[in-house]
């Protein structure tokens, strides 16, 4: 396939994905940010004020990267795997697996749509924040590292959960019993030397654990992690899901019928 005719493809795709949660933005992008405003009222403002201070930062200031992180990890998630499954239930998925169009551009272009939703409300998050509480800045670069990492790996990780769901009560089953579970257990809402030391250990096989840790550092400057670890496992997430995820489209499990 030639670059130019691959390249209108993906753009097709993204442009497709973006303006669907642009169109229905009232379900995908003001639920997310009324959630984690309740989130900054009652965990950042009236049971942070009882807290007191975690790592030299008050902890509203301490919770915010956390939820900012959990936002853009659902809204990417949840963009991907809702939005390839009705093309899949639709029968469009067949239309582009018989096309010119290569995997790989089907599965940029999806997940690609993915991030665009997870940084959006990432970014409605952050200002929302700042009604609450003053975040300083301190390392910009890992701060915008770790998110688009990070809305890349769950984009993937929906995409996953599309392919091998069956209806739409599959598609579920994933962000209730394994992603909230890992969002809620991954430093979001406390740091992890509080923890006794055993439990330090088990906390650490999260993976959701680095990318809270990491986008905190960026935020704040402190972390439980060490961050050039954190991106190093961020990226061993990615490449594997990534390696799947084409692997399920060029074998058309549970794609072709």
């Amino acid at each position: 396939m030639q670059t130019r005719p691959m390249w209108v493809a993906f753009n097709t795709i993204v442009i497709r994905e973006i303006r669907r949660f642009l169109r229905i933005w009232v379900q995908t992008l003001i639920p997310p940010a009324i959630t984690m405003a309740l989130y900054f009222v009652i965990f950042g403002s009236l049971i942070g004020s009882r807290i007191g201070d975690m790592g030299g930062f008050s902890y509203m200031q301490f919770v915010v990267p956390g939820l900012i992180m959990m936002s853009v990890i659902t809204n990417a998630y949840s963009n991907v795997v809702s939005s390839f499954f009705s093309a899949k239930f639709q029968r469009n998925v067949e239309e582009m697996l018989v096309s010119p169009v290569s995997n790989f551009v089907i599965l940029s272009g999806f997940v690609i749509g993915g991030v665009a939703r997870g940084l959006a409300v990432g970014v409605m998050v952050t200002f929302l924040s700042l009604f609450f509480t003053h975040l300083h800045i301190a390392n910009i670069f890992i701060m915008c590292s770790v998110v688009f990492l990070t809305a890349i790996l769950f984009s993937l990780a929906g995409f996953i959960n599309a392919v091998y769901a069956q209806n739409f009560d599959d598609i579920a089953i994933v962000p209730t019993f394994v992603l909230t579970p890992l969002t809620y257990l991954g430093g979001v809402f406390y740091s992890i030397s509080l923890l006794p030391e055993f439990w330090q250990y088990v906390s650490k096989l999260n993976p959701i654990l680095y990318m809270v840790n990491a986008f905190r550092y960026g935020v704040l400057g402190v972390s439980d992690i060490n961050i050039a670890y954190a991106f190093v496992m961020i990226i061993i997430f990615i490449v594997f899901a990534f390696v799947f995820a084409m692997h399920l489209l060029n074998s058309g499990k549970g794609l072709r019928n």
